[in-house]
């Protein structure tokens, strides 16, 4: 789940403390939960490339209160509700060993444990959503390089295990990903191509604002934002899609809805 709130590492911290207490209220003291950040979430609090995500997604283990303790926090700091949401969950990059890879990040009240996702077990969950209006690409060149500065590199072989332990192999992961992760591998500089993956993201992200505002319900899931895209990205222009499709072979049925060939 999305949402216009923008979460930085600074108020996230807020958000879990004040979580902590009001479920520690709710839930009592004799049975703790446990917080699983994932994808943007984990990244923002494990990395500094990542100065925010608007996306909140987490495997939780708690108690019904949880979800009470949730909505109450999001009320009082005027959050959407679910702002943090276990929707992840029913995605493709979803795994059930990811509980048993991650890693302890805090405590907080001595009630609630938070716990994040490793480097290379991120990486192998942005190749499997490999979203180009996301920052799943820019994330995995941006994990490598903080990794690179730090003097501890991951290797392609830990990306390799962690493909094969959470998702049973590469066969999911489209081909244009892997070949992406072979050349940031081969070539090592990361910084660039967190760069120009960034800048690529922000503006797949613009043109599909631009489209929805325009045939809104047209592109009804992920697949449809993926074909669209790569259309766009084979003409070369914005033009294609605002001032009208080429010809006939262009017109194509986003979802089977009616989209109009010609302008605004």
């Amino acid at each position: 789940m999305s949402s216009d709130i923008l979460f930085t590492k600074e108020n996230l911290d807020l958000y879990l403390k004040e979580l902590a207490k009001v479920f520690r209220k709710l839930n009592g003291k004799a049975m703790p939960g446990e917080i699983i950040l994932i994808g943007g979430a984990s990244v923002l609090v494990n990395y500094g490339f990542r100065e925010m995500t608007n996306d909140m997604d987490a495997i939780i283990h708690a108690s019904s209160a949880m979800k009470d303790a949730i909505n109450i926090v999001g009320d009082k700091f005027q959050l959407p509700r679910g702002w943090l949401n276990t929707d992840f969950t029913r995605t493709k990059s979803y795994s059930e060993k990811l509980t048993q890879v991650s890693v302890y990040y805090k405590t907080y009240s001595n009630i609630l444990t938070i716990r994040t996702v490793a480097g290379e077990y991120l990486i192998a969950m942005k190749l499997m959503a490999g979203r180009e209006y996301k920052y799943d690409l820019s994330d995995i060149a941006g994990i490598l390089w903080e990794h690179q500065k730090s003097g501890n590199p991951i290797p392609y072989e830990a990306v390799d295990r962690a493909v094969c332990e959470l998702y049973g192999g590469w066969t999911e992961v489209s081909d244009r990903l892997k070949a992406v992760l072979e050349e940031l591998y081969e070539s090592e500089n990361y910084e660039a191509m967190y760069l120009s993956s960034r800048e690529s993201e922000i503006q797949a992200k613009k043109i599909l604002v631009e489209f929805n505002e325009q045939y809104p319900d047209a592109l009804k899931n992920a697949e449809d934002v993926s074909r669209f895209l790569e259309k766009v990205q084979q003409k070369k222009s914005l033009a294609w899609y605002l001032n009208g499709y080429d010809n006939e072979s262009d017109r194509y049925d986003w979802g089977n809805a009616d989209i109009p060939s010609g302008g605004h």
